[in-house]
């Protein structure tokens, strides 16, 4: 039987090992003083608010067709509604304002069949990043966070 020291390679069945027997393995490190810097183009948390409004429509169906929405879109926090506009509340992790944007505006529209939605428009549209929102809530600013969490009427 072979024995192999510990950091030496040993050869594989199919051929030879990339170090010479005997040889070390080298170590890599960091440098004292680099930082380690976070790549810029990793998914971020926003905070998003969407208003929609239009005609009354039945308090029942509005409610289901939100607890439908939140179903088909887990990260949903929280909605409030009435019978001719709604709220929504949730985190969308998005790599800049104009992807969590962008996901936000086409919502309402790809789950109106699925989920039974009713025929409203957005009006409004609110996308803060984490920080953001943290901060509004420290300094007592905005709407408390979501809780609880669910579909409720205003």
């Amino acid at each position: 039987m072979r024995r192999v020291r510990p950091g030496t390679a040993s050869r594989s069945a199919g051929g030879a090992s990339s170090r010479a027997a005997g040889e070390e393995r080298a170590l890599t490190s960091v440098a004292a003083g680099d930082r380690y810097e976070e790549p810029k183009d990793l998914p971020r948390l926003w905070h998003v608010t969407l208003s929609v409004s239009g005609q009354e429509a039945p308090l029942k169906e509005v409610r289901r067709a939100l607890e439908q929405l939140a179903h088909d879109h887990p990260f949903l926090l929280t909605s409030r509604y009435a019978g001719d506009h709604a709220e929504i509340r949730y985190w969308e992790e998005a790599r800049d304002l104009h992807d969590a944007a962008a996901v936000a505006l086409r919502l309402w529209g790809e789950h109106r069949q699925s989920a039974g939605l009713p025929p409203w428009e957005i009006v409004g549209l609110e996308v803060i990043d984490r920080e953001t929102y943290h901060q509004r809530i420290a300094e007592g600013y905005g709407l408390p966070p979501a809780s609880p969490v669910g579909v409720h009427p205003y």
